[in-house]
């Protein structure tokens, strides 16, 4: 599977036209083309991208785009192994990178944190067999939220065991979502109120900010049963977590 290679370029979406518009990059050097990848902004003036496939293998580095200057930095690679349909985030200041598939087996246990000051990987290791922590997971999501007024992040759904057919099918799908409280490093189970989305993985997920307690949207992706989806989700957080 080849991805669609437009030289380090960027689409970008005017709402109030609404039209969109290719943004071209000024580096000489950019990212290769890729797909099931990661990108998320820390909300100022810079894109990060990471990980994702090739038309071989996969991918662990990282890539920051100047979205005033245009130009693409690489920085130093995530902790292996490479990997596509991983998840990440930026929050307070730091970016934070958990699951994806490494060819052979879903990656957990670990979230990874990269400092842009000191331009470093850390990792924050803890158990993922759904009690203490989420299970290994692939093609989800990972969201900056707040929580009673606490910055938090938060996991939910993807794919826990990969389909024998690869991209061209589902696998098991997972229906959870965790908090992780940056500051007492450690992840609750949320438990679900009211009706709860179908299982599913390669989705879409914001934040929708609000006062002290954020909400989540979800919407679209692949369900079990090899299905394409269309809902639209909207979960709000009640309750103090920690």
């Amino acid at each position: 599977m080849d991805p669609i290679d437009e030289k380090g370029s960027l689409w970008r979406c005017n709402p109030a036209s609404p039209s969109w518009d290719l943004v071209k990059t000024t580096s000489p050097e950019y990212p290769a083309a890729r797909s099931y990848h990661a990108m998320t902004s820390d909300g100022v003036k810079t894109i990060y991208l990471h990980a994702g496939c090739p038309s071989k293998g996969r991918l662990s580095d990282l890539w920051a785009f100047d979205t005033e200057s245009l130009e693409w930095t690489e920085l130093p690679s995530a902790p292996g192994p490479a990997r596509g349909g991983t998840s990440i985030t930026f929050c307070q200041g730091k970016l934070y990178r958990m699951g994806g598939f490494d060819g052979s087996s879903e990656q957990g246990g670990i979230l990874d944190c990269y400092e842009p000051e000191t331009r470093s990987w850390q990792n924050m290791s803890f158990s993922p067999d759904g009690i203490h922590g989420p299970g290994a997971r692939s093609v989800a999501t990972l969201l900056s939220l707040r929580s009673a007024g606490e910055h938090v992040l938060l996991t939910m759904f993807g794919e826990s065991d990969p389909s024998s057919l690869g991209h061209a099918g589902a696998g098991k799908m997972l229906r959870d979502a965790w908090i992780f409280s940056i500051r007492g490093s450690a992840w609750k189970k949320i438990v679900f109120e009211g009706d709860v989305p179908a299982a599913r993985g390669w989705f879409s997920a914001d934040v929708l900010l609000g006062g002290d307690r954020d909400a989540v949207i979800i919407h679209g992706g692949l369900a079990e049963d090899n299905s394409r989806l269309g809902d639209v989700w909207r979960m709000e957080l009640v309750g103090d977590f920690y």
